[in-house]
């Protein structure tokens, strides 16, 4: 979704302005860099027809098919289908997408390939409606996105020659939400699914928020474009927000606060609004979480994502979680690797900023897992043995399998914070001990170093050297490792602090610090790989939900509290010589809006709101402020 050059340039700043949306700029850079025999083959080998098909309350949807050529009486193909509110474009029946051919792996085998625009966007009819929810309880002409896949399915099957009355359905990001929504009530010619970076739950890990707090830069840029009203069904994109400054930092903090933009940009934006409308954890935002229908799962499930995906870190590991818990007896896997959002589907995912994974592992996931996965199921052909949980170990650089996840070997272990920087697996003994600072919103923690406009998606193994040396970031960090340490699973910051003001955020990061006399050895590295402090997982909490998402709580001043969230899982080694580093700090702008550290409806504060605040973090007996990891023994 975001560009590779994090550095200004201005012929591209104005490409950036004009997208439509993060995703299609994504699969753009990728459909441009296409093999031209690739090409040769799709034309040569599938034949191109749209159809309109009828839900069950006579709303039809623009459906693209791709058919192989190869129709002997003896060949049946099963059908791949990804339902997308991104558009399945291009239109008519001699343009041919390039989709099929960034999946060539699975086109030269041999599928009827099918994109179809969801309700209500692009070329389909009916109303859209964002993340629609699920209704379990349908009846005659009520719809979900479980029924649309459902009626079209029923179509496909029985009116597309030369199928084997089987069906897959994948798609990455929304178009992953639209995969995991086709489990539920799933038709029985569904065989496979293959949610990949699902969006999954917009108020607590995915895209729009994280712990409650409001992810501006994404959910702006992002916003302005897609949520523009569509009248009627279209061809067109909608442009995108023109910025008048190539430094995004300096434009959302002299935008100011939330209500700003909304009523100098937004007020047209049905979803912004409502989103402004709904604060905390209520129906609105529980409706909309896929989650709790995940049960009596029928297909087989292959979840995909990326550990370093800015986009949807948080999904794949949870609708993996909501299957393997509410549905034990389901053929379910989850696969995460070293990758930004959709990595997987392209290029070589052998490096993510300046850190290197050693190996071409998105070249190795499409050979050696999604193609047999889908030829299994869909094809009878050949073995499927994965275990349950693949997944990539960053730092040691190798791919992992486990029977369960998190790994039946990792137990629980604290990293506490002590006096003087200093972070260990000994708990504090002193006390009445602290560190305070003062954390002032009109001058925020930037998220990375870069003046830039587009959000970068390099940011999650981004160097945290700029950060470390600000005096509103508290820094603690281990003695260097006398052996390499492994965690695997998901973390748990546990801290103990006060504020003068009543409300705060709290942003944690796990970082992994190299020696100093590590070498560059890569052209995509960037600055000194000596002393180089990676991000890990960095994360915030937004501390007025402390205590439940649904009831926000103010800070008493200068009163003691216990503030403890859920980072999502990470599987990463820190080798021999390196040190473990914890950050804590604030304001992550502009990533996240900003906290006034004042106990007000954010979406509606006004600017004079946004106060200064001393923050203390304690680490004594009473008071150990520390991180829960999952350590492989």
């Amino acid at each position: 979704m975001l560009t590779q050059n994090r550095l200004f340039n201005s012929t591209r700043w104005k490409q950036y302005s004009l997208a439509f949306c993060f995703l299609l700029l994504m699969m753009a850079t990728a459909w441009a860099q296409v093999n031209p025999d690739d090409s040769l083959f799709v034309r040569a080998h599938y034949t191109k027809i749209e159809r309109m098909i009828s839900m069950r309350d006579g709303v039809k949807l623009f459906t693209s098919i791709y058919i192989p050529k190869d129709i002997a009486p003896n060949n049946r193909y099963p059908f791949l289908m990804t339902r997308t509110p991104y558009s399945c474009a291009p239109y008519g029946e001699d343009a041919y997408s390039a989709r099929l051919i960034q999946y060539i792996h699975l086109a030269r085998e041999g599928y009827i390939f099918v994109y179809q625009d969801v309700r209500g966007r692009y070329m389909s009819e009916g109303i859209y409606a964002d993340v629609r929810p699920h209704n379990p309880a349908k009846k005659g002409t009520e719809i979900d996105e479980s029924s649309d896949t459902y009626d079209t399915i029923e179509w496909l099957i029985n009116n597309i020659d030369n199928n084997n009355g089987r069906v897959g359905i994948f798609g990455i990001s929304y178009p992953g939400f639209y995969s995991t929504a086709a489990i539920p009530d799933a038709h029985p010619a569904l065989r496979a699914v293959s949610p990949q970076a699902p969006v999954t739950d917009w108020f607590l890990g995915d895209d729009f928020h994280h712990n409650g707090a409001f992810f501006l830069l994404d959910a702006f840029r992002f916003y302005y474009s897609f949520g523009q009203p569509r009248p009627e069904p279209t061809t067109r994109n909608n442009p995108g927000f023109q910025f008048p400054t190539p430094d995004n930092y300096d434009f959302f903090l002299r935008t100011g606060a939330l209500k700003n933009f909304t009523e100098k940009y937004m007020k047209n934006i049905k979803f912004w609004n409502e989103m402004m409308q709904h604060p905390n954890l209520d129906e609105f935002w529980k409706a909309r979480n896929i989650r709790p229908h995940l049960q009596n799962v029928k297909p087989a499930v292959l979840v995909v994502g990326g550990l370093f995906d800015a986009e949807d870190a948080f999904g794949p590991w949870y609708v993996y979680e909501a299957i393997e818990r509410q549905s034990p007896g389901a053929d379910s896997r989850v696969v995460m690797g070293p990758w930004f959002h959709g990595q997987w589907a392209r290029g070589n995912g052998d490096y993510l900023g300046n850190v290197n994974f050693g190996s071409l592992t998105s070249v190795y996931y499409r050979q050696q897992i999604e193609l047999p996965f889908f030829n299994h199921y869909l094809k009878d052909k050949g073995n499927f043995d994965l275990s349950d949980a693949t997944v990539f170990e960053t730092g040691s650089n190798t791919w992992k399998s486990y029977e369960a996840w998190p790994p039946a070997a990792a137990a629980k272990q604290k990293l506490y914070f002590h006096p003087n920087g200093k972070l260990s697996f000994t708990a504090p003994t002193g006390r009445n001990q602290f560190d305070e600072y003062i954390a002032d919103p009109n001058k925020p923690v930037p998220y990375t170093e870069d003046v830039h406009l587009a959000r970068t998606r390099e940011y999650m193994t981004d160097d945290q050297r700029f950060a470390a040396r600000r005096p509103d970031v508290m820094v603690y960090a281990s003695d260097i490792l006398n052996e390499d340490v492994t965690l695997a699973g998901p973390l748990f910051p546990n801290l103990f602090v006060s504020t003068t003001g009543t409300d705060a955020d709290y942003i944690v990061k796990l970082i992994d610090v190299f020696p100093d006399d590590t070498p560059n050895q890569y052209a995509h590295q960037q600055v000194p790989m000596g002393g180089y402090q990676m991000l890990v997982r960095g994360e915030v909490m937004r501390g007025r939900f402390r205590k439940s998402f649904e009831k926000p709580e103010a800070f008493t001043p200068n009163k003691i509290e216990q503030v403890r969230f859920l980072m999502p899982d990470i599987s990463h080694t820190f080798k021999k010589g390196h040190r473990i580093m914890i950050q804590v700090q604030n304001s992550w702008f502009p990533l996240v809006d900003r906290n006034p550290q004042k106990f007000v409806n954010i979406y509606q504060a006004d600017d004079s709101d946004f106060q200064k605040a001393t923050h203390r973090i304690y680490f004594d007996s009473t008071n150990p402020s520390h991180i829960e990891v999952m350590v492989v023994k």
